[in-house]
């Protein structure tokens, strides 16, 4: 008995399930009724067997049996497997027949992987969790210690529930994804420890597994209780864990006065309870490919899962939330004794103010919201608008540079002076933009600003002093110009800029700088995926906004030169960044009465670092991937633009319903994955700007707010209008 799907065939023999390509086995489970049960003692025990029966009816295969562990609790499975889109459906049934003298249990879908059972001869992706082999991650994370025997994640951690391993050698890859968004609340009366039981749950987790047949518990400080049972396992397997669990992840000891010396990890399972008659059902996509690169299996992995479970797009009316955003910026700029800018922090819902430093860019974006506000206050004819978008301005200009040639980054107007804040380069990119944007706007209204010009020339001529042999930039140096942080993954983050000056001014040497910056990033950054660091108050780490800067840089490279190479990499380094994007959703709780959440979805909302939280900063990139599908046009990048477009806004008062202060303010971050939000309950300057900045440059670009309507433009007329540098080249001072 065969299903059949592209190359690869389901071949059900002797009760369980191979995979053949080419007439090859490269997976199988040859006893695909598992269930782990929560014993009496609390500790779990995993068993398996072979289907008793196995039919075919209608096209599909139906395969089933009962499993009976030692303690007498017996568990009737029911499979059902049929060819589905590209790759194959698991529909899975399972019901208490009788109930002995056990807490719990959790039963999974697998398939053991033939070609080797060392988890590193594989690359992994869970989105937004995994990436190749977590190199890049923090040592705290899943993957990182590639010695554990349980590699498995909730599925409300990843960007979409999917988790995919491909063969570094051969490139053959399985993945296993939920099949449907069709997550539930949890039940809020239990509380997630660590192995406790739950009817209500129906999260599952994904990820691979190479168990000894030994219990495996974890005392409160780290001790694992460790017994033998008779199941015998096949190999290293990918695995589909239902309900859910968090496999071993390193942890630190919180009883800091006990004096156990022994390698402390925890494993926070959930079970199911084993009571008569409870039935278990999900279902899962099973899909196959061989690929020649990471970045290709990532891709179509991602996309061909985002395309079953990608969330309703939000209704949103986005110019009427540009000019929220916008006078809500307005509102709460002013001048702090000779300063002008934003508090760094208030407290929702109702904007109570918490602390007041202004950042160059990065969580900040004083610079940038300066450069947004002269922008309102033109298009609109409010006064006070631009006289305070000019006053930001001017007092970064006036105050921030230093001897060096390089900004300072944090000014705090309580100690009328700068905080000791290292100057990141990507925090430097953020602010020398938008003085660069302001005095480009400026000088296309015949109004020179020498002074705007004069510091960026100097931040200009600092990165070219400072450029590195290979063409890198170090993470972040000292005021002096010494090197802080000697990570040059940044690098692509001042490659916009310098495209741009090189633009202005008509100076070879800045084209020259960003050229070689961008020969360092398509080797590093793109082509060994090392995409990290970029957030401004985490660890050197893997993490999102890496990727969204490394696709600005090449992307401008792209618009600079029309060189294909720098267009693959800005396909690249959007693929990648795409995949840290909640693109499905499942409902989530919150503390206050007053949050968005409790009104509308988490989709669209971003994983910020691996094992971090999620926030709302892929916002700033709608206009950059509604570009890029004009460019190449894939049609996919059409469909992503839009939903950045409209689902980020869901973080966000968008009409005023929601009750803050103002409509257009939005919440900062949280950690959402237990299905409870865990957040600090406060805004950012950041939070407004990343959707206002980019509605204006869709503006400024189609003349429109929505990538609907610029859709309506002609093709040829789109195209015209994306050459953005058109017109931009000159000199100036």
């Amino acid at each position: 008995m065969r299903l059949v799907s592209g190359d690869y065939t389901l071949l059900f023999k002797d009760g369980g399930v191979e995979v053949h390509r080419d007439g090859k086995m490269l997976y199988d489970n040859r006893r695909p009724m598992f269930v782990t049960v929560k014993t009496v003692f609390a500790v779990n025990e995993f068993y398996d067997g072979a289907y008793d029966d196995v039919a075919e009816d209608g096209g599909r295969v139906v395969a089933g049996g009962v499993l009976t562990v030692p303690s007498g609790s017996m568990f009737a499975f029911m499979d059902t497997y049929e060819a589905a889109g590209t790759g194959f459906k698991v529909s899975r049934r399972v019901k208490v027949l009788r109930a002995a003298d056990d807490l719990g249990f959790s039963t999974k879908i697998s398939f053991v992987m033939a070609e080797s059972d060392d988890p590193r001869d594989y690359w992994c992706f869970a989105p937004g969790v995994w990436y190749k082999q977590n190199e890049f991650a923090p040592d705290t994370v899943i993957g990182k210690d590639l010695d554990c025997e349980y590699f498995w994640r909730m599925e409300t951690c990843y960007a979409l529930p999917l988790f995919a391993m491909q063969h570094t050698r051969s490139g053959e890859t399985a993945s296993l994804s939920r099949w449907a968004a069709d997550v539930t609340m949890p039940s809020t009366d239990i509380l997630r420890a660590e192995n406790h039981t739950d009817p209500k749950c129906t999260t599952g987790a994904i990820g691979m597994s190479r168990p000894e047949s030994l219990t495996l518990n974890y005392m409160y400080y780290g001790f694992p209780v460790r017994k033998p049972f008779e199941t015998k396992v096949d190999g290293l397997s990918i695995d589909y864990v239902y309900p859910g669990c968090d496999g071993q992840l390193p942890s630190q000891n919180r009883f800091l006065g006990l004096d156990y010396r022994g390698k402390t990890k925890s494993f926070r399972r959930i079970n199911h309870p084993v009571v008569d008659g409870f039935e278990q059902h999900y279902a899962v996509a099973v899909q196959f490919g061989r690929y020649d690169s990471f970045q290709r299996m990532m891709r179509d992995n991602w996309r061909i899962v985002y395309e079953r479970m990608r969330d309703r797009l939000f209704e949103v009316d986005n110019e009427r939330h540009f000019h929220n955003c916008m006078k809500h910026l307005e509102r709460y700029t002013r001048k702090y004794g000779d300063s002008y800018g934003l508090p760094f922090a208030a407290q929702l819902p109702h904007m109570d103010i918490s602390t007041v430093s202004f950042q160059f860019g990065f969580v900040g974006q004083q610079p940038g919201i300066g450069y947004l506000l002269l922008r309102y206050g033109d298009m609109t004819g409010d006064a006070e608008s631009r006289e305070k978008g000019i006053g930001i301005l001017d007092f970064w200009v006036r105050t921030a540079m230093t001897e060096s040639g390089l900004p300072h980054m944090c000014y705090n107007p309580n100690i009328q002076g700068f905080e000791p804040y290292p100057h990141y380069v990507r925090m430097l990119a953020d602010g020398i933009e938008a003085i660069l944007d302001a005095y480009l706007y400026m000088r296309g209204r015949g109004e020179e600003r020498a002074d705007w010009l004069d510091f960026c020339r100097k931040t200009a001529d600092w990165l070219v002093k400072m450029q590195n042999e290979d063409g890198s930039f170090y993470r972040a140096y000292n005021t002096d110009g010494s090197v802080r942080m000697d990570s040059k993954s940044n690098t692509p983050s001042v490659i916009r800029f310098l495209v741009q000056f090189h633009l202005a001014t008509g100076e070879e040497k800045y084209k020259t700088a960003a050229l070689r910056a961008g020969e360092w990033a398509y080797d590093n950054n793109y082509r060994n995926l090392e995409y990290r660091g970029g957030t401004c108050d985490n660890l050197d780490i893997q993490d999102k906004e890496a990727g969204i800067y490394a696709l600005f840089g090449f992307l401008a490279l792209y618009d600079l030169t029309g060189g294909a190479k720098w267009l693959e990499a800005a396909v690249g380094a959007a693929d990648y960044t795409e995949t840290w994007t909640y693109a499905w959703s499942y409902p989530v709780r919150t503390p206050w009465p007053k949050h968005p959440f409790n009104h509308y979805s988490i989709s669209g909302q971003s994983i910020i670092t691996i094992g971090g939280g999620a926030d709302v900063y892929m916002a700033a990139c709608s206009y950059t991937y509604y570009r890029l599908y004009l460019i190449t046009g894939d049609e996919h990048y059409l469909d992503f633009a839009e939903f950045l477009h409209k689902n980020t806004r869901q973080s966000t008062d968008v009409d005023g319903s929601i009750g803050y202060a103002m409509p257009g303010i939005g919440h900062e971050s949280g950690n959402f994955t237990s299905q409870t939000l865990q957040s600090h309950y406060h805004w950012l300057p950041w939070c407004t700007f990343v959707q206002a900045e980019p509605l204006l440059r869709l503006y400024d670009t189609f003349g429109v707010f929505e990538i609907a309507d610029a859709q309506k433009l002609s093709p040829e007329e789109r195209a015209r209008r994306n050459r953005i540098y058109d017109g931009l080249s000159g000199s100036a001072g």
